[in-house]
């Protein structure tokens, strides 16, 4: 055998060993959960139901108050967030001040519907964010025990533009520490359980958002994403997220901000919601002026459109199989495009390059301000001692989490900016985006999994810490990506989805299936409903 025939035996060997430690770590956590935790309650009030879109007519119409709506979202936190802990501060009286003076002014009749619809789309619509994007008096804490106490002096650059549109935030959701994990837990907070089953995770770090939305306690909000925090939350939980394209959005009022001008570009604040149609507008208000180069008034054709899918990395090192549920799901997507769009246009691929995901985000994220993420976990102001948190914390003395620990020293041991192994993964990553450029051109997108399982248990991730590796890839090359679920729960009572990745600043081509996948596979989940 030669040399070169070794090394796919070894990573073969090396993959079937991993997959059979997988199934005995899944095989634990069942032993120590059970067969399914609590669900959210069921839902009473069908204004609940409507997508903000919707809501936002009404309220102009004055088929519903704005007062109303946000009344019927208040009661629906204050039921779910017992069980889920996916709220962790309010404006509950102050946005009804704000709701009533939106309601003041569409009686008044200063603006007709029509100049309202143009110039304030979501007037009176209760919006809800991430605790690390600031709104003006909330907690801006970031999931950091040090920030516990801070509250923002003003609204993010998003948020603050969402506001000008009219919608009115109320509360503000749980995040990873630091934004940095795929689970939303912190030691301010607490952690944050899945609507679905409360013994899985809700993702991270956008995790309280994306739960909040699947309960059905906010119509819509605003996340951010730099490794899939974004992406995963809104798979995990059943509803839309998008990440735009690079440098569309400000990201100005998140916190931690970004090392570098490169970093900010990996960065991306995107709208969440469980319904397709809120996520064009949403982002033409977010983007501000950036907006014109994302032509999203420009009709897509889907007749006249490439849909490429992969239904793996093709087995990245220390990464999860796909779950067979989230396979036969891609499988479902690539039959229905084919059947209503033609063969010709539907396309499987395997590009090698996916297997060195998390390679490539994790050396595309060095930068050279000598900042890692224990100056994160040090507020930005120095670098923790980590093994000494980590020691205090096995005597329950140190304010990190484990996990945020853990991530730190493993940022720490990776390969530094500038050294021949990070220029290498530089131009894989820069060969791997010529190449899908190429592909996609302007009317292609890529179908590919946002995840390889469906919800974890709580604390599972830390034995599959890689696999956030199918959402990263996607920041490190700046293409605009949307999590799209399919309708149905799978095998295990959650939530089913992909996303869809298209070329540089055609963010439209992602909406627009994402809005037709919607049509035929169903969407957001509900939960159970009692009218």
């Amino acid at each position: 055998m030669t040399e070169t025939q070794s090394v796919p035996l070894a990573r073969s060997i090396g993959a079937y060993i991993f997959g059979i430690l997988q199934a005995i770590i899944r095989f634990a956590f069942r032993l120590i959960y059970g067969a399914k935790g609590e669900s959210m309650p069921p839902i009473t009030d069908p204004i609940l139901l409507e997508s903000a879109t919707s809501l936002a007519r009404k309220i102009r119409n004055q088929e519903l108050s704005s007062v109303q709506v946000l009344e019927s979202f208040i009661r629906r936190v204050k039921e779910v967030n017992p069980i889920l802990n996916c709220v962790v501060d309010e404006r509950y009286d102050l946005a009804l001040k704000e709701a009533a003076e939106a309601d003041a002014l569409i009686k008044s009749g200063q603006y007709s519907i029509e100049q309202l619809s143009k110039q304030k789309p979501f007037l009176g619509v209760p919006i809800t964010t991430k605790d690390c994007i600031s709104v003006k008096g909330m907690l801006h804490t970031s999931g950091l025990y040090e920030r516990r106490d801070v509250r923002a002096s003003q609204d993010a650059d998003a948020m603050a533009l969402m506001r000008k549109a009219g919608a009115i935030p109320f509360a503000l959701t749980n995040v990873s520490e630091v934004c940095m994990w795929w689970e939303s837990n912190n030691t301010v907070h607490g952690r944050t359980r899945n609507a679905y089953d409360t013994n899985r995770i809700v993702g991270g770090s956008s995790g309280g958002e994306g739960c909040i939305q699947s309960a059905a306690a906010s119509a819509f909000g605003l996340g951010s994403d730099i490794g899939g925090s974004i992406r995963m939350p809104a798979f995990f939980n059943g509803i839309f997220g998008h990440k735009p394209s690079k440098l569309v959005v400000s990201n100005v009022g998140q916190f931690p901000a970004p090392f570098s001008a490169e970093q900010n570009t990996f960065l991306g604040l995107g709208p969440m919601s469980r319904y397709a149609e809120d996520l064009r507008p949403m982002l033409r208000i977010m983007a501000g002026e950036k907006a014109a180069v994302l032509n999203l008034d420009k009709d897509v054709d889907l007749t006249k459109m490439k849909f490429f899918y992969q239904e793996s990395d093709g087995g990245g090192r220390l990464i999860s199989a796909v779950d067979p549920d989230l396979t036969k799901a891609m499988k479902r997507v690539a039959q229905h495009l084919s059947e209503k769009f033609g063969t010709q246009q539907v396309k499987r691929i395997q590009l090698p390059q996916f297997r060195q995901s998390a390679a490539i985000w994790f050396a595309n994220m060095r930068d050279d301000s000598g900042h890692g993420f224990a100056y994160q976990l040090g507020n930005l102001e120095r670098d923790i001692n980590t093994y000494l948190e980590l020691f205090k914390w096995f005597f329950g003395a140190s304010k990190h989490t484990f996990i945020g620990l853990t991530t730190a020293i493993m940022d720490s041991n990776q390969c530094k900016h500038g050294s021949p192994k990070y220029d290498h993964l530089v131009r894989k990553r820069n060969e791997l985006r010529a190449e899908l450029q190429k592909m996609l051109g302007d009317n292609g997108v890529l179908i590919y999994p946002t995840h390889p399982t469906v919800a974890p248990y709580h604390n599972e991730p830390i034995m599959r810490p890689i696999n956030f590796a199918y959402t990263g890839i996607v920041n490190v090359l700046g293409f605009p990506a949307t999590a799209v679920p399919l309708g149905k729960v799978g095998s295990e009572g959650l939530p089913l989805g992909v996303q869809i990745i298209a070329n540089f600043n055609e963010d439209r081509l992602c909406l627009a299936v994402a809005e037709e996948l919607e049509r035929a596979f169903g969407g957001w989940a509900k939960p159970e409903v009692r009218l």
